[in-house]
């Protein structure tokens, strides 16, 4: 059966087993804790600790923090390993595997010296583990399926207990058949906070996932083969259009952590400030090794914590600088027509085909086009800002920068209103002088 035929409600009965009473009794279900759900693919407010150790609180980029509860001095979570369906941006959704109903899973917040437990439920049609990307831990822990635990079967709850030993930023996924449970979106952030609460403390701190998938136009579920020719590239399983934008205060001292868990680099580019990076997976970097960047080389398995003063006022474009990243599920082996006059072949296509249009005889953009589409595929380009189309998708979003917003407000402020004079515009004085050979130089002794 093709993609297109698999119906999203037939995807989530077929692939979710139901827990039965073999898998846990009565008393063992009674004693776990809450597995909250999250469907809605908009940014969730920071998740306030509501008990134990203080900390300030992440915001994950369309996306959402796990409630725990304090159990005997323990954190305790619960994660459910499940198909999920995404809404990669408006027009599209696709079939993925993820946690608590969420491709990415939801952020993991504790706090350095925590007493940790995580039940993980496992409603896969196949064995899974959680490894904790980055972490020290006990070697039993380490979730690899086969070298440090058994895989958890389908149906079945295993625990992980540990002490958050290292203040930093981490990443969790499977370690059992990785290359289809990563494909299909088995991911999620970890953050340990430092035990004190000011230790290299910002005003805004941001989290989200780098991740890729291969779906045909058409279809809903991503092909697990794929090694290079993504055609959807995403934070956080969201493309533009659909990511959120990242809102700040002006002078707000913002932090952006970034983890990349697809199979190529990424080198992520601010405009309007410059940033340090601060953070990797290993840890903090000492302040005395970092220097002023504007761009982030991000590799496959890392993490990169980047800080900036939002000194600038405005819509400041956040994105990968890997051009094909910033575009959506299309083919780019199209070849270049640059230069070719196509009017009278299109009349002739257009008699046969009255969809054809002919592209790329004055470029590639695709303002102002309107190409028929299968249904749940997303246009190459998307997305408009106040000036008109911004032609771009994937790997994109805004650091919306702002005076006067309130401390934990992190609503959309809408698009940017420059003071006048300060846009570019056009010249309307007269034709440029046409340009002058340089004078040659001649040799001679």
């Amino acid at each position: 059966m093709s993609d297109t035929n698999i119906s999203r409600r037939a995807f989530l009965q077929g692939s979710a087993l139901a827990m039965t009473a073999s898998a846990i009794s009565r008393a063992g279900a009674a004693s776990l804790p809450e597995a909250p759900l999250q469907q809605s693919a908009q940014t969730q407010p920071p998740l306030e600790p509501g008990g134990g150790r203080p900390y300030q609180p992440v915001v994950t980029l369309n996306g959402w923090s796990l409630p725990w509860r304090m159990k005997n001095g323990v954190k305790e979570f619960h994660l459910v390993a499940e198909p999920v369906v995404r809404e990669i941006a408006p027009g599209m959704k696709a079939n993925l595997w993820g946690y608590n109903g969420q491709s990415p899973g939801p952020t993991i917040e504790v706090v350095e010296g925590d007493r940790v437990r995580i039940f993980v439920t496992n409603k896969l049609p196949e064995a899974t583990s959680v490894h904790w990307h980055g972490q020290r831990l006990p070697n039993g822990m380490d979730g690899v399926a086969g070298l440090t635990q058994p895989g958890i079967p389908p149906g079945k709850t295993f625990v992980y207990e540990f002490t958050a030993r290292r203040a930093g930023t981490f990443m969790y996924h499977p370690h059992a058949d990785e290359m289809v449970q990563m494909a299909m979106g088995m991911m999620g952030f970890w953050v340990t906070h430092p035990k004190d609460p000011d230790f290299m403390r910002v005003d805004r701190d941001f989290v989200f996932l780098l991740n890729a998938y291969d779906i045909e136009p058409g279809a809903a579920t991503p092909k697990v083969s794929t090694m290079t020719d993504f055609n959807l590239w995403t934070w956080n399983s969201r493309a533009f259009p659909g990511i959120d934008p990242l809102v700040v205060r002006h002078n707000d001292r913002v932090r952006i952590r970034v983890g990349n868990l697809t199979m190529t680099n990424h080198p992520i580019h601010l405009h309007g400030h410059e940033f340090t990076v601060t953070g990797t997976d290993g840890g903090w970097t000492p302040p005395a090794s970092r220097w002023p960047e504007v761009s982030a080389d991000i590799a496959v398995g890392q993490m990169r914590a980047i800080e900036f003063d939002a000194t600038e006022e405005g819509d400041w474009a956040l994105h990968c600088h890997k051009a094909h990243h910033t575009m959506n599920a299309m083919g780019h082996g199209v070849p270049t027509m640059i230069g070719v006059d196509q009017s009278k072949l299109a009349a002739k296509i257009g008699k046969l085909i009255p969809d054809y249009m002919a592209m790329g005889d004055k470029g590639g953009s695709m303002d102002g086009m309107e190409m028929p589409l299968p249904d749940n595929t997303l246009p190459m380009m998307a997305g408009n800002g106040p000036y008109g189309a911004i032609e771009m998708g994937g790997m994109f979003s805004t650091v919306k920068v702002r005076r006067n917003l309130a401390r934990g407000d992190y609503r959309d402020p809408g698009w940017y209103r420059a003071p006048a004079g300060s846009v570019a515009y056009e010249w309307q004085g007269g034709a440029a002088p046409a340009p002058h050979s340089a004078p040659q130089k001649h040799g001679g002794h």
